[in-house]
């Protein structure tokens, strides 16, 4: 991982579903990610799993979620 690049984890089951209960969304409105993309690779993730992506700017933290396809 580069230095550079934000902080990806794969959200366990249960996290993924209080997730999405509280935004009130299915898996398939939330943003897309590839399987093959670098910033994944060691995560050992399947088709379906939810990443949180957290980008560090300037004094604060941002939170993406993507599903992978």
């Amino acid at each position: 991982m580069h230095i550079l690049q934000p902080k990806h984890s794969k959200l366990k089951p249960e996290e993924a579903e209080r997730l999405l209960s509280q935004l009130n969304i299915s898996k398939a409105q939330l943003p897309k990610i590839s399987l093959e993309d670098y910033g994944i690779a060691n995560l050992d993730c399947q088709l379906g799993d939810i990443i949180k992506i957290i980008r560090k700017q300037e004094d604060n933290e941002i939170i993406y979620y993507r599903v992978v396809v």
